[in-house]
């Protein structure tokens, strides 16, 4: 393919990953009505029409939209809807079980009624089962007896009796009263957050609105193609548009909601409510008004945060005025705030350097410029020739790109190549040694920020093949001539490193470039999702209507080597002990994967940066380390105890066995805790307060051993 075309290719919005954004930007504050899902309206059947349309005849898999698709989104959709098997009977799926295998043909018609009967079973059975819940908190229970729930839902049926249901709600408030004591709360302050949690789950339920039905549905039907194609309502979309373009109106305040209340969980740094000074971390917002007159407050406690967020959202310029319940208990206060232009650097490229004392003394000041770059120095001297190591750490949480302003040709749009370029003449300029590029947690995002920021470690050449629905491959080739970092590079992974990461992880690796650390390999997603707004498919030469988007995939990208990273991922060259790396939360781990397979390599240069004697070497240094890290060995142990665990479906409800069993795995609370965190920087600023900085250190030593290994090879030269 000549590089015209190349280019070509690249200009077009392809998404490899999605960013979730809770902050709050740009929209206008409008009064907010509660109302549950209507009958299917005109735009539902243009939206359901086009979608299967779509689907049909461009999705990479080449599936018919037909009998087969048409049983998984069945299947699916009342699986989004009751994912844990609580709610709805056995006799409510055979109610609908006749209309199993006719969800395509009604969908080509534009007709989606189906979603909204089933809701309305759904609705009356949540109505029901929290009742019930509500009422099991007050009675007594027997935490001494031997018996035993479901853990995994999977292995669960739907109840067939409304006893059943009882029965299975019994333990089901047991559990939940379990981990309550489990974290030390007292009784009746464990049955009240239960009752506040159960109504929460009843009013989110009749909260949902028929945008959020429809892409419910919808996404059900797109999601038995493949996991990763979905329909977007039109709020997801403006959702996931601020999230790619790192930039929002508003007032720049990350929320959250618990047991129907809205708490300010973080401030951006420099944003309106930051540099107004009174909205606090903690905080509980409690009503939302526009402007600086007295207009009427909109209640916002038990609304859904999305629809807290729509109502906060405005252009800059505009006052919102909230309600507020400080935590710091001084009594309930009002703060107007002026929306601005607000830039989301917490998901930019972020950089670090660190240093070291063969004593392992910390000294050193924190580095930042206007927010973006944070580091710290930490200082060693090698020991036998009293030189000291600069590593340059970039923690990249996504490839981002502001899509809009790439379109429209702004020359200042937002780029993660442009940003880790920077990083990278600063790492130059001040001498670093080599550099870690740390991708754990990093999902994805823009194809062609992929391409160009490995174009920043190689010279020229292909970096992914990708693979379309006709069968052609077309190469994505790094065309500019040289390369910005020439020393070693790391590359750190997980499980949670998906697909934009796998392909910047896999060229580095197919190259010779640097070399892989981390779990034994990445997520796997290797599929190439195109971004189409229905609207404008709808009336292209029209101002179109906002319909939401199809996500739809359409390519599936290969290794320059020839392999792909499809349920597969990357495998690293130098493993370290993790318990994400059992995680079921590959690709492979989702229903409906499309499958790995090969094509042909393409010719591309071997910096031999990473031979297999230097591979060997740091696998087996970092294995002595590893075997004599107490860090490492507890993590061991934590693996083998999480393996155990995944053995048996079933949790005890006995509660000294419970909490036996607690004290010795902590997995899910983990995973929850981490991805609640997953703001911050990976690579801690302080090793002393961060519980991974034993993990952090042996990345740390492997690049010296790497650095060491090199010898005097460190800078790299294509054969």
């Amino acid at each position: 393919m000549n590089s015209g075309n190349t280019r070509t290719g690249l200009r077009r919005t392809l998404i490899l990953g999605s960013l979730v954004s809770c902050t709050i930007g740009a929209a206008l504050l409008a009064p907010y009505v509660w109302a549950l899902p209507s009958e299917q309206t005109k735009d539902d059947e243009r939206i359901a029409f086009l979608v299967a349309s779509m689907m049909n005849h461009q999705h990479l898999s080449k599936l018919e939209l037909g009998d087969e698709v048409s049983g998984r989104a069945f299947d699916m959709f009342f699986k989004r809807l009751d994912s844990m098997k609580l709610f709805f009977l056995q006799s409510d799926i055979d109610q609908f079980a006749g209309e199993r295998l006719l969800i395509d043909d009604k969908a080509k018609r534009g007709d989606v009624s189906l979603a909204k009967r089933v809701f309305d079973v759904f609705m009356q059975r949540v109505e029901e089962r929290v009742a019930v819940a509500q009422r099991l908190l007050e009675e007594e229970h027997d935490f001494t007896i031997d018996e035993e729930m479901v853990r995994d839902p999977d292995k669960a049926a739907y109840a067939k009796t409304i006893a059943e249901s009882d029965e299975r709600w019994r333990k089901k408030v047991k559990l939940d009263l379990l981990l309550e004591i489990a974290d030390k709360v007292e009784h009746d302050e464990a049955v009240e957050k239960l009752h506040k949690r159960y109504r929460n789950i009843l009013r989110r339920t009749e909260q949902t609105d028929n945008d959020e039905l429809l892409e419910m549905f919808l996404s059900a039907l797109t999601m038995s193609f493949d996991p990763h194609s979905s329909y977007m309502s039109p709020s997801t979309l403006a959702n996931f548009t601020i999230a790619m373009s790192l930039e929002l109106n508003g007032i720049g305040a990350s929320l959250q909601s618990e047991y129907g209340e809205t708490t300010v969980k973080q401030l951006v740094p420099g944003g309106a409510a930051d540099k107004d000074g009174r909205l606090q971390i903690g905080d509980i917002i409690v009503g939302v008004a526009e402007g600086v007159a007295d207009s009427e407050f909109v209640d916002i406690v038990d609304m859904k945060i999305n629809n807290v967020v729509k109502l906060i959202r405005g252009k800059p310029g505009t006052v919102v005025r909230l309600e507020v319940t400080p935590a710091d208990k001084s009594g309930r206060k009002v703060y107007p705030i002026t929306r601005a232009r607000i830039e989301l650097k917490d998901r930019e490229a972020r950089s670090e350097i660190v240093e070291r004392h063969a004593d392992g003394s910390l000294v050193g000041t924190e580095n930042a410029a206007e927010g973006e770059a944070t580091g710290q120095v930490v200082e060693q001297t090698d020991a036998a020739g009293g030189v000291v190591r600069k590593i340059g750490v970039i923690s990249l949480p996504s490839f981002y790109m502001d899509m809009k302003g790439r379109r429209e040709n702004n020359p200042n749009y937002k780029s993660t190549t442009r940003d880790v370029r920077r990083l990278l003449e600063e790492f130059n300029r001040q001498n670093v040694d080599l550099v870690i590029m740390d991708l754990r947690y990093n999902g994805g995002g823009s194809l062609p920020e992929s391409v160009d920021v490995t174009g920043l470690f190689i010279d020229q050449g292909p970096v992914v093949q990708v693979k379309g629905i006709k069968g052609l491959v077309t190469p994505y080739r790094d065309e500019n001539p040289g390369a910005v970092w020439k020393k070693p590079l790391i590359v750190v992974i997980n499980k949670f490193s998906a697909s934009a990461s796998e392909i910047f992880a896999g060229a580095i690796q197919d190259y010779g470039r640097g070399i892989v650390v981390g779990d034994k390999t990445t997520h796997g997603k290797g599929t190439v999702q195109q971004l189409a707004e229905l609207g404008q498919k709808l009336l292209p030469f029209r101002k179109a209507p906002n319909l939401g988007a199809l996500k739809l995939t359409i390519q599936q990208f290969y290794r320059p080597s020839g392999d792909s990273t499809q349920n597969r991922g990357v495998i690293s060259d130098v493993e370290l002990p993790h318990r994400t790396t059992h995680w079921d939360v590959g690709e492979s781990d989702l229903d409906y994967a499309m499958a790995f397979d090969r094509i042909m390599p393409m010719p591309h240069s071997n910096y031999r940066n990473a031979t297999a004697d230097i591979i060997g070497e740091l696998q087996k240094r970092s294995s002595s380390r590893c075997d004599e890290s107490e860090f490492f060995a507890t993590e061991r142990r934590k693996i083998e105890r999480y393996l155990e665990q995944k053995k048996n479906p079933m949790i005890t409800l006995n509660k000294e066995k419970f909490l036996a069993e607690r004290a010795k795995v902590n997995d899910q609370k983990e995973i929850y805790d981490k991805l609640q965190e997953e703001d911050k920087p990976v690579f801690p600023t302080t090793p002393y307060d961060d519980p991974t900085a034993p993990y952090n250190d042996e990345l740390v030593s492997i690049a010296l051993d790497y650095l060491e290994l090199l010898g005097l090879n460190k800078v790299a030269v294509a054969k």
